[in-house]
């Protein structure tokens, strides 16, 4: 079963686009670029044209790669003094000279629709979440959607960072599966690997998980994207793991349109609890 993120996602912005047209509001995403990384461009020009799909104002400031820390957190606390933005996004990767965790601190919890601030991470690990992270938002719907259970499952993560491993990891435990966070010191890699039930990669390295590292009729998951001669591709070897699988997701088409449909609907939930307080 091929888990056709591009299908869902559409779906999903068609529901949205009909609730903020019922609801009257007219909520406002910014986004804060750091460089000229063409991923980063890619994916802000994508967020910004779901934002005009469903109705959802956007701006974006961006700043060169030579920026400095001070002028990035000056953008981010702008858009938090600003009553009009209800959601702020700052595109990661960011320049090396730059502290991403300063940067993420900075968002105000509120405007937080990516779900990095210690804060929105901290009520996501206590069962309480706010804003859940995007990626594993998205792959949590996927789940959900194609009916594919996780209560008492085997879930093994690889990788562990904080905008898709380790947030992803809690979702599952909170979703009675037993969850393994494998990384790049993990031994043994493929004897965890090979005993999951649900298997999510998320490593950036094209084609890295082979057949051989996968259980038969396991649910793959695939958030990675490298270029391999040229072509987008995953973490999985398509081509050799889709026969064995029980269902997995497909590079591109799969987890990164849910993404960008979760930030949507994070960002609309943000301007509903804004106005609610209001």
């Amino acid at each position: 079963m091929i888990l056709d993120g591009k299908r869902l996602s559409e779906k999903r912005i068609e529901i949205l686009e009909e609730r903020i047209g019922e609801s009257g509001l007219r909520p406002h995403l910014a986004t804060v670029l750091v460089g000229e990384n063409p991923a980063s461009q890619l994916y802000v020009t994508m967020k910004q044209r779901a934002c005009e799909r469903v109705g959802i104002g956007s701006v974006s400031v961006k700043l060169p790669e030579n920026a400095s820390t001070k002028k990035v957190l000056a953008a981010i606390t702008r858009f938090n003094e600003d009553p009009q933005i209800d959601g702020i996004l700052v595109q990661l990767p960011l320049p090396e000279q730059i502290p991403s965790r300063q940067v993420l601190e900075t968002i105000a919890p509120e405007k937080d629709v990516d779900g990095f601030h210690p804060l929105n991470l901290g009520r996501l690990f206590m069962g309480n979440p706010v804003f859940v992270p995007c990626t594993p938002r998205g792959i949590m719907t996927l789940l959900e959607e194609y009916h594919l259970p996780t209560e008492g499952k085997d879930a093994v993560v690889v990788g562990r960072s904080i905008d898709v491993g380790r947030p992803l990891g809690i979702l599952l435990l909170s979703a009675d599966a037993t969850v393994t966070l494998c990384h790049s010191r993990t031994t043994c890699l493929e004897e965890h690997t090979r005993r999951a039930d649900i298997l999510v990669t998320a490593v950036g390295k094209a084609r890295f998980i082979t057949a051989g590292m996968v259980k038969e009729g396991a649910t793959v998951i695939d958030v990675g994207t490298s270029y391999l001669d040229g072509k987008l591709c995953g973490d999985v070897d398509f081509n050799e793991v889709a026969p064995l699988a029980g269902a997995i997701t497909p590079v591109p088409g799969g987890v990164g349109p849910m993404t960008i449909a979760s930030l949507m609907e994070n960002t609309f939930y943000a301007a509903s609890m804004r106005h609610a307080h209001l």
